[in-house]
């Protein structure tokens, strides 16, 4: 099938969204975003190897022999998750110490396999390209709605500033920082966009 950079950008960040669609990524989404700021950095890995893996393993879909495919595609991923990893650690240590386990996760994250194996594998490298930032843009979006509600409603804070109301009358739901609450926001985005989608597709 031919795809258009419109139906790639719109299936990306809406119809296969990677996390409320196909239910991948999630060990990221419930970890990071107690914090936005961590949240962020780890946003901008995803999409960094998730574009530049899939453009490179297009590049490359011609020369690579199918029995090994996958050793190579976890080589590019891994160099590059090596390029995002040393990056973090240069301009944001405090950040690393936190995220820099789940960075080096980003090698084994489902959605940059999925992605490099039904649509780089099989298409264009530009286009791959922007199948790769389209998925990671659809993956951010929902990271940081997540914890753009964990982090003012658990510590009051966002961004790491605090609120106006923490001091005056808020009390913070510390649940909303811990794995339940992750789970909890998880599910409810999930039922959401999912609820509204089935009512497009009916339209």
């Amino acid at each position: 099938m031919a795809y258009t950079p419109k139906q790639v950008f719109f299936n990306g960040i809406w119809l296969e969204n990677p996390i409320y669609r196909q239910v991948l990524g999630i060990c990221s989404t419930l970890a990071v975003t107690n914090l936005l700021t961590n949240t962020l950095f780890m946003c901008f890995g995803l999409i960094f190897t998730t574009a530049l893996s899939n453009f490179t393993i297009s590049l490359l879909r011609d020369y690579v022999p199918k029995r090994i495919r996958m050793i190579v595609q976890v080589l590019i991923i891994a160099s590059y998750v090596m390029i995002v990893d040393i990056i973090i650690k240069a301009f944001a240590p405090d950040i690393h110490r936190f995220i820099g386990p789940y960075v080096g996760l980003i090698i084994t994250n489902c959605i940059i396999m999925g992605r490099a194996e039904a649509f780089a594998s099989q298409n264009k490298p530009l286009l791959s390209l922007f199948d790769g930032v389209a998925s990671g843009v659809g993956y951010s979006l929902v990271l940081i709605f997540i914890a753009s509600v964990r982090e003012p409603l658990g510590f009051g804070t966002i961004l790491g500033m605090a609120l106006p109301a923490r001091d005056v009358w808020w009390h913070s739901w510390i649940i909303m920082v811990m794995p339940p609450g992750a789970f909890f926001m998880l599910g409810m985005f999930t039922w959401f966009a999912r609820r509204w989608l089935i009512k497009e597709v009916k339209r």
